[in-house]
């Protein structure tokens, strides 16, 4: 994990109006010397910040940023949370601390640098672009009881975003929220229990806000944010308390009754519903028209024959035909 200096949060804090600030004003602010500013600033790029300097004008981010608020966030509800500016995964920094946890507790990040996906794919992470969360979950049935999970939280993440008014929300089976066709956020759900014993779940969300430039080039699939899909700076810290409070509900119900509250309404979010699709096994392919999921989570997959077949676990990738 690695803490921003005093200064380098200062030099965020002035920056993140998107405004030009003059070498004078931050010096006079940070108490330092032109040069220091210069060094400090070539601290923060590698973190995926847009920052230049214009002859006249001062120093600029090219997009302004709004960095996470624990004192929002709690006021929201939120609370209890933990806020860090850089680590390498928030899921690995729960896992580590599993008994340090109390069931909904979160840690947000304002970037990663060790983020990784579905598959170990990796996951390019911004500093303040995206919702970076890890949520700690216990479950006393076992792992068992844990089947499904995954497309609670998109369930939960999918009617965040619908009720903060953004359009064109989907799901793809079984982790990835879709905006326009093109993937907006992952989830990762990692567990660990022993025979007979409680499921402790660490579940991370990673979710595009905003991607400068220097970034978009190191993805290598089709992506969106959500500042494409609506031209209104996005509330991050509303819109990631309203997220953690319905996550919680949602886990909370799951755990009483299952997936049967959240079928239909996963159903009706699936991107490739009725739509031919491939699915892509370890080591073959199946082909047929895609028929949503079942109670238990599975993937329901019409084949030539007109029967239908369950596909679940493992390792399944979902593709447009």
């Amino acid at each position: 994990m690695r803490h921003l200096t005093p200064r380098q949060q200062q030099l965020l804090q002035l920056l993140a109006d998107g405004e030009f600030h003059s070498g004078e004003q931050i010096g006079r602010q940070l108490d330092i010397s032109r040069a220091a500013i210069n060094q400090q600033i070539q601290h923060l790029k590698p973190l995926g910040l847009d920052i230049f300097s214009v002859t006249g004008k001062g120093y600029r981010l090219a997009r302004p940023i709004e960095l996470l608020d624990p004192v929002a966030l709690e006021a929201a509800g939120a609370a209890p949370v933990q806020c860090l500016a850089v680590i390498d995964s928030t899921n690995q920094y729960m896992l580590s601390r599993l008994s340090s946890w109390q069931p909904g507790e979160c840690v947000l990040a304002e970037c990663q640098t060790a983020g990784r996906g579905r598959r170990g794919r990796e996951w390019v992470s911004p500093f303040a672009g995206q919702m970076i969360l890890s949520m700690y979950w216990r479950l006393e049935q076992g792992m068992a009881a844990a089947m499904g999970l995954s497309l609670v939280v998109g369930v939960a993440l999918a009617e965040t975003l619908a009720a903060a008014g953004y359009p064109d929300i989907g799901l793809k089976w079984p982790n990835d929220l879709y905006a326009r066709g093109q993937k907006l956020a992952g989830i990762l759900v990692e567990m660990s229990a022993i025979a007979g014993g409680a499921c402790h779940l660490v579940i991370g969300v990673g979710m595009n806000l905003g991607m400068p430039s220097q970034m978009a080039s190191q993805i290598s699939q089709p992506w969106t944010a959500l500042a494409a899909l609506r031209d209104e700076p996005v509330a991050r810290n509303a819109l990631t308390a309203d997220f953690i409070l319905r996550l919680r509900a949602a886990l909370t119900a799951f755990g009483q009754q299952g997936l049967a509250p959240f079928q239909t309404r996963w159903n009706q979010l699936d991107i490739y519903r009725d739509q031919p699709v491939r699915l892509l096994l370890a080591d073959e392919e199946m082909r047929g028209i895609a028929r949503g999921i079942d109670a238990q989570g599975a993937l329901m997959l019409e084949q030539h024959d007109g029967q239908l077949y369950r596909y679940i676990g493992g390792e399944i990738s979902v593709r447009p035909v």
